[in-house]
């Protein structure tokens, strides 16, 4: 049987969440944007699933009977380099910061309206699809930093020729950063070429994220010499750094 250019493109998001009435609504409306939409309520068999299915996007409710999704989301980074969006009630700063934290792409809080979660995971896979075509336009996309190496189609980096653990986010925004060395880049300018959408002036996801790299890559956290926090505008990546 053949099939459609329509369905071969249909990108495909797995929920993951033990309330089937709400995961059920969701799906519904997800699928009628023209989206190929499954369900996983048992978190036992959750990061099994997204790791052998490796769907575009995966929506995680955080609080799920028996396994944590915070828990399932930070295991899977390991294998799984879609979209992840968690889903919570609990929407206190410091949870929205540990979610990130654990790989996350965005945190949303359980009420939102369909229409908005289906904005924010549009705006994730699109992200996605743009750095694809730039990673199949730039084959040799490669920056070195003295001991630091960036490599852009192979998405990952080294420092002391040691491979650098780094999440899908991490390695997005260590590559803006980097490939713009030298310039000073506003959170606005971050936000809407990482997301996808514009800065509403509160979300600390790309602070908590340039933390989280700096150590990684060799960098004083309390005195950073190679991301620079310049203040009131955004971030700027040295790209010569002095011994």
């Amino acid at each position: 049987m053949g099939y459609s250019a329509d369905a071969v493109q249909k990108k495909n998001i797995l929920i993951v969440d033990d309330d089937h009435e709400f995961a059920s609504r969701l799906r519904e409306y997800l699928s009628s944007n023209e989206y190929d939409v499954s369900i996983e309520s048992d978190a036992s068999t959750a990061l099994s699933r997204i790791r052998d299915d490796q769907p575009d996007l995966v929506i995680l409710e955080v609080d799920l009977r028996g396994e944590s999704g915070l828990t399932i989301c930070k295991l899977s980074r390991k294998d799984f380099r879609g979209g992840l969006v968690l889903l919570s009630h609990r929407m206190d700063e410091l949870d929205q910061v540990l979610g990130l934290d654990m790989g996350a792409d965005d945190y949303i809080a359980r009420t939102t309206a369909p229409r908005l979660i289906l904005a924010r995971c549009q705006a994730i896979l699109r992200r996605a699809e743009r750095l694809e075509l730039s990673h199949n336009g730039h084959s040799d996309e490669r920056l070195e930093f003295g001991d630091l190496i960036i490599d852009n189609t192979m998405r990952e980096a080294w420092l002391d020729r040691q491979p650098i653990d780094l999440t899908s986010a991490e390695f997005d925004l260590l590559w803006l950063l980097s490939s713009h060395a030298g310039e000073v880049l506003t959170r606005e300018e971050i936000f809407s070429q990482l997301r996808g959408i514009e800065y509403d002036g509160q979300d600390r996801s790309v602070d908590v994220r340039v933390s989280r790299i700096r150590p990684k890559v060799g960098d004083d956290p309390i005195h950073p010499r190679r991301i620079k926090t310049v203040r009131s505008k955004g971030y700027l990546f040295v790209g010569d750094v002095s011994p």
